[in-house]
């Protein structure tokens, strides 16, 4: 780690130095709402760019990952609002209808889901950041999973699938767009039908 620098305050570590470089780009997203550049934080944080690229690659994996570590807010609220909800087939599809509700009003949601620069999604539901994101959604719900019939690898398809769906409705809301009961009365026909495959027989 470079030892000059940081305005006059080392950071004691790497992981110091992330968390700096993370806050600085918190304070640009407050700012500037994402539209910031390498070279921004650097100076805000009084080091080379050079340094700053020593923890993040470019700018959007910067952006990217402030935006994932500002989202545990959000997935902290999501597992209450689905805590009442065991059936997996109900909690996908409230947790698709809920999430898509609240992209408008959680800026660092917004900024990981929406696309754009920042957009996870826009690069790919498969990418390494999209799919952690989509399993920590999963992890939050009050399913039993493995109970359910649904392992480990076919947990990470539903990830794929549900960042698919909600991609979908990100770049084409529908005409007109469909809101609460409308929307769960669509992904309940046609989403629900492929949880309940994996539903035991009685």
């Amino acid at each position: 780690m470079r030892t000059h620098g940081w305005s006059g305050t080392t950071p004691g570590d790497d992981d110091e130095a992330r968390e700096r470089i993370l806050a600085a780009a918190r304070t640009a997203v407050q700012r500037s709402g994402g539209e910031f550049t390498m070279a921004e934080i650097a100076r805000d944080l009084g080091v080379t760019r050079q340094t700053v690229y020593r923890y993040f690659a470019n700018a959007d994996a910067l952006l990217a990952a402030t935006a994932l570590a500002e989202t545990g807010r959000f997935l902290d609220v999501l597992a209450a609002h689905l805590d009442q909800i065991p059936d997996p087939a109900a909690a996908v599809v409230e947790g698709i209808a809920y999430t898509l509700e609240c992209l408008p009003e959680d800026r660092y949601l917004g900024l990981l889901l929406t696309p754009g620069r920042a957009g996870t999604l826009s690069a790919g539901v498969t990418s390494d950041t999209a799919q952690a994101f989509g399993r920590s959604i999963l992890e939050r719900f009050a399913v039993d999973w493995d109970g359910a019939g649904i392992d480990s690898a076919r947990l990470d398809e539903l990830v794929e699938h549900m960042l698919r769906i909600v991609q979908s409705f990100v770049l084409d809301p529908g005409r007109p767009p469909r809101h609460g009961a409308e929307l769960r009365a669509y992904l309940t026909t046609w989403v629900a039908p492929a949880l309940h495959a994996f539903r035991t027989p009685e």
